[in-house]
C-alpha cells in the first residue's frame, strides 16, 4: 500500500488536513466578506472595539454603544 500523497494538506486515502491557520483565516476572511455586505447594504456595522460595543457608519464615524 502506497502513503504518498498528492500535496502537503492530502492523506494518501484523499482526505484534506484542515490546520486551525486554516480555519482562523477562512473565518477572518468570511467575516470581512460579511462586514463589507452589511455596511453596503445597512450603511453601519455593529461590533467590538477597545472594550465597547461600536457602531461604524460608513462616512467613517464611529459611535459607541455600550462598555462592556
Amino acid at each position: 500500500m502506497s502513503t504518498s500523497t498528492k500535496d502537503k494538506y492530502t492523506t494518501a486515502d484523499g482526505y484534506s488536513y484542515m490546520t486551525k491557520r486554516m480555519v482562523v483565516s477562512k473565518a477572518q476572511a468570511a467575516g470581512k466578506k460579511a462586514a463589507k455586505a452589511a455596511m453596503d447594504t445597512m450603511g453601519y456595522v455593529v461590533t467590538v472595539q477597545d472594550g465597547w460595543v461600536v457602531r461604524k457608519n460608513e462616512d467613517g464615524s464611529i459611535e459607541r454603544i455600550k462598555q462592556l
